[in-house]
């Protein structure tokens, strides 16, 4: 399988196929660290990440907001004292996308 940090997201519409069951399991291999949760009847990925102080989860929460411009896929970030916790998941279909675990492993690729 390609590398799923070097691929794109493609743009969603409504009408979006979500991921199946079976490609979930076999994409979530790539992404080990992340959680898939059910919040308000949604699937999601979550992953808790720890820093030394604010100053360097609030760096990390930027370079995620800028890697998701870019690829115009954008999570919930929450940012505090040493942790930053990122969701993912597909708005416009409510669940899961491939373009969720693409943005996962990017994620995943930058992280320190």
């Amino acid at each position: 399988m390609q590398q799923l940090s070097s691929e794109k997201c493609v743009a969603c519409r409504r009408d979006s196929p979500h991921v199946t069951d079976e490609e979930r399991k076999v994409l979530h291999v790539s992404i080990p660290d992340w959680d898939i949760i059910i919040e308000e009847g949604i699937p999601k990925l979550t992953r808790s990440f720890k820093f030394d102080n604010f100053k360097n989860a609030m760096e990390f929460s930027n370079l995620v907001g800028e890697k998701a411009e870019e690829e115009g896929h954008h999570p919930r970030i929450i940012t505090e004292w040493g942790s930053v916790t990122i969701f993912w998941w597909t708005h416009k279909i409510r669940n899961l996308h491939r373009n969720d675990f693409i943005m996962a492993s990017k994620v995943d690729s930058f992280y320190k």
